[in-house]
């Protein structure tokens, strides 16, 4: 089955220029979308010549700053035209027990995992429900649904996002706007391959943890960024048009939830 409802309409990803982002503009890029891509100036600076010409538009922005925010959107507007889809991916994560976690990097967190988001959705929201199909979806994780040791501020960010993409979804589907989650476990990223001390870190955290009262994977394997790219584009597509307000885990069974 070949997806459709991407030709000739505007995608936005957030993110863009990490795993999940990267995998999920070369996939909307393949799809037919006109696709403009957002990330952090230094992010983007960093970005390999193979993935800039899957993007029309890249356009720095940083989430924590509303006003930058509109100004992003607004230049994907005027060079683009009108968003009709969009995948957020952008996140950060921290490690370290919540008792000794200083007040700045929680806010640091939460002013991107959770404001940030919460300011781009809205205005994103706001431009989407006027067009006809439109729908976009969040990466969130499966920290969302799951208690993990030293890793309280990211879990709690993600657990607000969860419900913030749901809640708007709710108020929205009557407009025929679709907003959808995703969850991922551990995924072959930056993000994950930089909490391993050696090379034993992904047999790890497949065979799990009972100290840290982590189980495994069952599936035997860690997701890579084109498993959760191919999610999110099949839940922006016309094949997922009755689908909203999901919260979809892709984590292997790591958390035995669906």
């Amino acid at each position: 089955m070949r997806l459709s409802g991407f030709s000739g309409r505007c995608a936005l990803v957030t993110g863009a220029a990490g795993g999940i982002g990267r995998e999920t503009v070369r996939l909307l890029h393949e799809a037919g979308a006109t696709v403009v891509a957002t990330d952090t100036d230094a992010a983007l600076a960093a970005l390999p010549a193979d993935i800039r010409t899957c993007a029309e538009i890249w356009l720095p922005c940083d989430l924590r700053d509303p006003a930058a925010i509109e100004a992003m959107l607004v230049a994907a507007e005027t060079q683009a035209g009108p968003i009709a889809l969009a995948a957020h991916t952008a996140g950060v994560l921290a490690l370290g027990p919540l008792l000794e976690m200083t007040a700045e990097e929680w806010r640091r967190v939460m002013a991107i995992n959770l404001d940030g988001s919460f300011h781009l959705l809205q205005a994103l929201g706001r431009r989407l429900v006027v067009q006809p199909g439109a729908a976009f979806v969040v990466v969130s994780s499966n920290a969302a649904g799951i208690p993990r040791v030293d890793m309280g501020a990211y879990c709690a960010s993600k657990a607000a996002l969860t419900m913030l993409t749901r809640c708007l979804g709710l108020e929205l589907a009557r407009q025929g706007l679709r907003c959808n989650v995703i969850a991922p476990g551990s995924t072959l990223t930056p993000m994950q391959t930089e909490m391993w001390a050696d090379d034993q870190g992904q047999a790890r955290v497949i065979a799990g943890d009972v100290a840290s009262f982590r189980t495994g994977i069952p599936l035997g394997k860690l997701a890579t960024p084109a498993d959760i790219a191919q999610a999110a584009v099949f839940l922006l597509s016309d094949q997922a048009g009755h689908i909203t307000m999901a919260d979809l885990y892709i984590d292997g069974g790591a958390t035995l939830r669906g």
